[in-house]
């Protein structure tokens, strides 16, 4: 089974809270970044679709299009996608569409983490971005509304779309090893809203963080701005 056009419309109306109704995370970055939020500098961040989001997307709005590869790493990068997958962009922040960002906007920075014994456990984040993206640096101020609402989007997509599944398991098990060699702590989002730990090199223990440790030990911003 795959996801169709009707079923990422149901999940996109389902998936709307923002990370943090006090915050506009995008201020914080943009004013490092030339004006533009990380998550929009298409030098930085690039969505992928699957076909029956694409397939939506076409339908409702001219803001997409397909993204064309500006070197040969990228070549080799956006031709390794599953099938059925298309890199697409936008025409930029200013002429954002809220209502058609895709799953990928909606979610970041974040990712649906799979524990070691393969549970949907909450969310970890593109670790790439350190630095980078202000929420990262600031893990307290996201939301449980946005928490539920993007768990409740992933699991619908899991339900039909295995691979995507196998493909989050596959990518928290990267991280616990990215993290593991650098002997830092993986925090986590859990998906009951509370604040947790993943030990490195304890095969994937998960321990309760406090909001405190979270405020002082997670990666500072802004670093690695050019």
């Amino acid at each position: 089974m795959v996801n169709t056009s009707q079923d990422f419309d149901r999940i996109y109306k389902k998936f709307q809270a923002p990370i943090s109704k006090r915050y506009d995370c995008g201020q914080k970055c943009a004013p490092l970044n030339a004006g533009i939020p990380v998550c929009c500098d298409h030098d930085r961040a690039v969505p992928i679709a699957d076909k029956g989001e694409w397939d939506l997307l076409r339908k409702r709005t001219d803001l997409w299009s397909i993204y064309t590869p500006k070197n040969k790493t990228e070549e080799k990068e956006f031709g390794d996608l599953a099938e059925g997958c298309q890199s697409i962009i936008c025409k930029g922040a200013k002429f954002c569409e809220r209502e058609n960002r895709t799953i990928a906007c909606r979610a970041f920075p974040f990712f649906p983490y799979f524990t070691k014994e393969k549970e949907l456990f909450g969310l970890g984040y593109y670790w790439g971005f350190e630095g980078l993206c202000w929420v990262i640096s600031n893990l307290t101020i996201v939301e449980k509304p946005f928490i539920d609402e993007m768990i409740a989007a992933s699991e619908s997509i899991f339900a039909k779309d295995k691979e995507e599944h196998d493909t989050y398991i596959g990518y928290s098990a990267t991280m616990r090893g990215v993290f593991t060699k650098r002997n830092r702590k993986i925090p986590l989002l859990g998906r009951d809203g509370k604040l947790y730990w993943v030990l490195p090199g304890s095969g994937g223990e998960i321990v309760k963080a406090t909001k405190a440790e979270f405020e002082t030990k997670l990666t500072k911003f802004p670093k690695g701005f050019k």
